[in-house]
């Protein structure tokens, strides 16, 4: 009867989280700095009778629903930050803060992980176990994820296995993708510069030119991955800034890069910064010039790897609730980076992707633009609502 059971409750709480994720949008809020998103939330939880924990990583909430019948711990997880985007969307429901924006999501994230909240605390009586559900700050910028594990957020009890969840523009409405195994990227934010000596344009013999040895190491840097990597082994390396402060008759001193490489294999990881490092080495080196190369520690994740037994637990699951064809084993993962990973590095874990791209459409993330349909909250509360009880019936050992 679950998935019956299941049903009729998301239908009954289906406008009470939509009204949630409209107030959500409208009043975004950044990484660590989600105060009335968190009240908000814990007083929802504590409406339905959870035990909340509040403030864990400065705004960071959690509320625990313990079943009639003892068994495991499940964590389910939402991200509540917004990010520093001026919306353009024409909604009703827009953000009213100037600079601020759900552009990615998270305002579903979270308005869902409350209605699976909803659902499950009329089932209690059929739970076997404890459901620990994980509202975090600070996805987008300084993985409130890392911070919240450091903090203990897998003790007290200790989580035997988590899912989360993130609406992708990518994935047509009405599908959800869930692959066993590497699902999202590592990612690394590099920072380089090239040390030259600058000058007057008309005298560049005079001078050392930072640009040129730039777009040298840049193109050489290339040829790691179309040429010495293995293919069958993912990785990308994107060159996404270049500064270098001067005039248009005037050859600067120092050119800085900044990019990022996408891997979800450690040793790979490795090797691809060697051998970029070696790489602008020899060139600056053969020219005249001086580098510096780092690898912003702060910003490393490391990959969202899921467990296919629970991968397929929640396929399974997922075909209970909705049709047999909505439901998605994609054939490659994806580069995007996800700090959920800090939870997957530590518990068997499953994330999944909800669809929200219209017919024909991608939604972009990130984007001023970015907007979703409502009805795609119903998908997400079901599977991972089933997900839940399945797991903790013993659908798994």
């Amino acid at each position: 009867m679950a998935p019956e059971k299941i049903k009729l409750l998301c239908e009954e709480y289906y406008e009470k989280v939509v009204g949630l994720r409209h107030q959500f949008h409208m009043n975004p809020e950044l990484g660590h700095e989600e105060v009335e998103t968190s009240k908000a939330v814990s007083e929802i939880l504590k409406g339905l009778g959870f035990e909340v924990t509040e403030n864990i990583e400065k705004t960071g909430v959690v509320g625990l629903l313990k079943g009639k019948y003892p068994g495991k711990t499940l964590m389910l997880r939402a991200d509540m930050d917004a990010l520093p985007i001026q919306e353009s969307t024409g909604l009703e429901y827009a953000s009213r803060v100037k600079g601020k924006m759900h552009a990615c999501g998270h305002d579903g994230h979270t308005a869902n992980l409350l209605g699976v909240a909803m659902i499950l605390s009329q089932m209690r009586d059929d739970l076997h176990g404890t459901v620990k559900f994980v509202f975090q700050p600070d996805e987008e910028y300084d993985s409130g994820a890392k911070a919240m594990v450091n903090l203990g957020v897998l003790e007290n009890p200790r989580v035997d296995a988590a899912f989360g969840l993130h609406f992708w523009g990518s994935v047509p409405e009405g599908e959800v993708y869930i692959k066993g195994g590497p699902f999202m990227a590592a990612p690394d934010k590099f920072i380089f510069k090239v040390i030259g000596k600058g000058g007057h344009a008309a005298m560049p013999h005079l001078c050392v030119d930072p640009i040129m040895i730039t777009v040298q190491a840049i193109n050489n840097m290339q040829s790691i991955i179309s040429r010495k990597k293995n293919p069958f082994n993912p990785a990308v390396v994107s060159y996404c800034s270049l500064n270098a402060i001067s005039e248009y008759n005037t050859i600067p001193d120092v050119v800085e890069v900044t990019g990022t490489i996408r891997t979800f294999d450690t040793d790979l990881r490795n090797w691809i910064i060697k051998e970029m490092e070696e790489t602008l080495k020899g060139i600056t080196q053969s020219q005249g010039a001086d580098y510096e190369f780092v690898i912003a520690e702060d910003f490393a994740l490391p990959p969202v790897v899921n467990d296919y037994s629970l991968a397929e637990l929640v396929k399974n699951a997922a075909r209970k609730v909705l049709r047999e064809e909505q439901v998605i084993e994609p054939k490659e993962p994806s580069m995007g980076a996800e700090d959920f990973a800090f939870f997957s590095e530590k518990v068997p874990s499953c994330f999944f992707f909800v669809g929200i791209a219209p017919e024909g459409k991608e939604v972009v993330h990130h984007s001023p633009e970015f907007q979703w349909d409502d009805r795609n909250l119903k998908n997400s509360m079901l599977v991972m609502s089933q997900a839940a009880i399945d797991y903790l019936d013993g659908g798994i050992n």
